[in-house]
């Protein structure tokens, strides 16, 4: 089965790399991108696999597969997160990876695209079994990490804990103090404030820089929000202080809707004291996670998993926007859809580009050994996003394309001048 986009065919996949394939060449054959740096970027440029042996508590050892994909480094040292879960495999971390690099370039930052990961179950791992995974892991990847040539970050299933020990361990075999060898680490080691909210303050800025372009009033919005983990949670509350209605929330436990809108300050104390989720929150009635995405509101945000905007659920969407907080939360063949249906998409590597913004914002700091104040963190990000997202709109309205193909033509052209400009061997 095959879908049209832009008078391109789109084929059906189910890899995440050749999803993101599927929309590199699209964008290439519109921009007219040359067949030499598109055959670059189609090939990650290293790819790391790893078994890491971890004595359990129960005395038994146990090895772990990990993963470190570095996709490219032409802008700069590559940039992407680590993350822990039993489905992470050598296709999600070099589709990942890829975003990276498209991400990084959208947000005119001079890093590249990396992604790393650990097939485990953290939440069935003890704080000790997860500190000597995290470790062992790091000195198999001593030599690929780097504050200069690779820097990881927290992603699913990893927080600013596993990055204090990420920095520890590669101190060790590099006998040295390097704070920037990753980010998101706690504020007390040399992380940045305003980094836990960054990504979900950059679904809020993208949001409303697009309502903006749509002439639609913030204060009469509505909106549903699939995701209630760090991107999801701060996304709504942001959301929500600006004047949008927040009819529907959603984790892994419950999704619940609210017409006359939710308490999102009462949802996140909710969350706060129950371990994290939604399950027992009264705030709303409780509803299949589906009939979120298709709820009837302005803006829905997918800020949980990838591939859930599929083929079908496209054709019931009603939102007028889509912001896609989570990475790959849309399938190509629903993109087809949701621009037939003129449903306006901000792409995930440009609306959840705050998080890796702050993110050189903390390596930058950690480089100068000065720490700036939180307003100051978010005045900058703010900025940075709000000029990423006039690039994308404006090279979506050039090229008469789609923001997703906008976001890839704005990467493609900062991407292609490095490759040409480095020359070759």
């Amino acid at each position: 089965m095959t879908t049209k986009t832009n008078s391109t065919t789109v084929e059906n996949h189910d890899s995440m790399f050749d999803a993101v394939l599927a929309r590199l060449d699209v964008a290439a054959k519109i921009y007219g991108l040359s067949d030499d740096v598109t055959t670059v970027l189609r090939n990650p440029q290293k790819q790391v696999k790893v078994s890491i042996p971890v004595m359990m508590d129960n005395g038994k050892m146990q090895v772990f597969e990990g993963f470190r994909t570095i996709h490219s480094t032409v802008l700069g040292p590559s940039k992407g997160g680590i993350r822990y879960a039993l489905d992470v495999c050598d296709d999600e971390v070099k589709a990942l990876s890829a975003w990276m690099t498209f991400k990084c370039a959208v947000a005119n930052l001079p890093y590249g695209g990396a992604k790393g990961g650990i097939k485990c179950d953290p939440r069935a791992m003890s704080v000790g079994e997860l500190e000597r995974l995290t470790k062992a892991y790091t000195v198999a990847m001593a030599d690929v990490f780097g504050p200069q040539t690779d820097i990881p970050a927290p992603d699913m299933g990893t927080s600013g804990r596993e990055m204090a020990w990420l920095v520890d361990a590669y101190n060790k075999v590099h006998r040295g103090n390097f704070p920037g060898v990753t980010t998101g680490k706690p504020v007390g080691l040399g992380g940045s404030l305003g980094r836990d909210a960054a990504t979900g303050r950059g679904v809020m800025v993208a949001t409303l820089a697009a309502l903006k372009k749509m002439n639609m009033d913030a204060s009469k919005v509505t909106c549903a929000v699939q995701g209630f983990g760090n991107v999801g949670s701060h996304a709504a509350r942001l959301l929500n202080e600006k004047g949008i209605k927040i009819c529907a929330i959603g984790d892994h436990t419950v999704t619940l809707w609210n017409e006359k809108g939710i308490d999102i300050k009462a949802a996140l104390e909710y969350a706060k004291t129950n371990g994290n989720v939604l399950k027992g929150f009264t705030g709303g009635v409780e509803i299949k996670p589906s009939e979120l995405l298709t709820a009837n509101v302005d803006v829905l945000v997918p800020a949980a998993l990838q591939n859930v905007i599929t083929e079908e659920i496209a054709h019931s969407i009603k939102a007028k926007l889509i912001i896609e907080g989570a990475n790959g939360p849309t399938t190509p063949e629903a993109d087809a859809i949701l621009q037939e249906k003129k449903i306006i998409v901000v792409p995930d590597i440009l609306a959840n580009g705050g998080g890796v913004t702050v993110s050189y914002f903390e390596w930058v700091q950690n480089n100068q050994g000065y720490y700036w104040s939180e307003d100051e963190v978010n005045t900058k990000h703010d900025a940075s996003m709000n000029s990423a997202f006039e690039h994308v709109w404006n090279n979506g309205q050039q090229y008469k394309t789609t923001m997703r193909i906008g976001a890839y033509i704005t990467a493609l052209k900062k991407v292609e001048l490095g490759i040409k400009a480095r020359g070759n061997y």
